[in-house]
């Protein structure tokens, strides 16, 4: 069986801040860290290996440090990984950064399963998952809190709803997005480690992938981020004068100026 984890590094940080000029994340100066819900992803990828055999490939779309979180993941049981990083790939919005891992799996050839994490705890959309599943034309199952079986080219997940949980089959190849409540990640073993420090991560760029430029980062994005601010909560309290009559007309007069707004 062969799975792909798709994987994100991200600051290590509550106190994010913004680059008033680009409407960007500063990274600088912060540690970087695993997606904490890609960390379920890859614990799930291992555990499915050790179930069903096979092999467990993660690939990431971000700078060359990025390669540091790659070999983590060899050092929590992922058999290789792959670096996807261009400065093409610089400013890119959910839908090309889809674009660009979608071409990265094709690239890899005969995935049976993709699994991403819920989703980033930076961008907090869940939106690269199904977009993935949509740009390869697969089945796409969401919120997986479990893997009850595959066989005979067929997965059955359960899945979290706010009711409760539903229990779907679907063909492979699929694309599906985890839950925390999947598993509990491992610790990295002393036999990872060592594998992780010899590993040879390859990093494919625009010319490996064989894309337009155009097509990736920011000249690929289906959306822009115009403005970033913390919301800023005001309370102001004011009482109505007059008979009940006046007061509705007042308080209807007050909650057409906000909506206006």
């Amino acid at each position: 069986m062969k799975i792909c984890v798709c994987m994100k590094q991200v600051p290590g940080t509550t106190e994010v801040k913004i680059d008033p000029g680009t409407n960007s994340l500063v990274r600088q100066g912060i540690e970087n860290v695993i997606n904490p819900f890609d960390t379920y992803a890859i614990e799930e990828g291992v555990r499915l290996k050790e179930r069903q055999g096979g092999i467990v490939t993660v690939i990431s779309m971000g700078p060359p440090q990025a390669e540091e979180a790659l070999r983590e993941t060899i050092s929590l049981g992922a058999d290789e990984a792959v670096l996807l990083s261009d400065a093409a790939f610089a400013g890119a919005d959910t839908w090309a950064t889809a674009f660009t891992l979608s071409k990265a799996i094709r690239k890899l050839g005969d995935c049976d399963l993709i699994i991403c994490g819920r989703q980033t705890i930076d961008g907090d959309t869940g939106q690269v998952g199904p977009e993935i599943a949509e740009m390869l034309d697969l089945p796409f199952v969401a919120y997986v809190s479990q893997v009850e079986n595959i066989a005979d080219h067929a997965i059955l997940l359960r899945r979290m709803v706010e009711e409760g949980h539903e229990i779907i089959e679907t063909t492979l190849p699929a694309v599906i997005t985890v839950t925390k409540e999947i598993n509990i990640p491992r610790l990295p073993s002393l036999r990872g480690i060592s594998k992780s420090k010899s590993a040879v991560i390859p990093t494919w760029g625009i010319a490996e992938l064989g894309i337009d430029k155009d097509m990736v980062g920011r000249a690929g994005s289906a959306t822009e981020v115009i403005k970033v601010f913390f919301p800023q909560r005001v309370c102001v309290a004011e009482m109505l004068e007059g008979d009940p009559e006046t007061q509705a007309t007042a308080l209807i007069e007050k909650l057409r100026t906000c909506l206006l707004y």
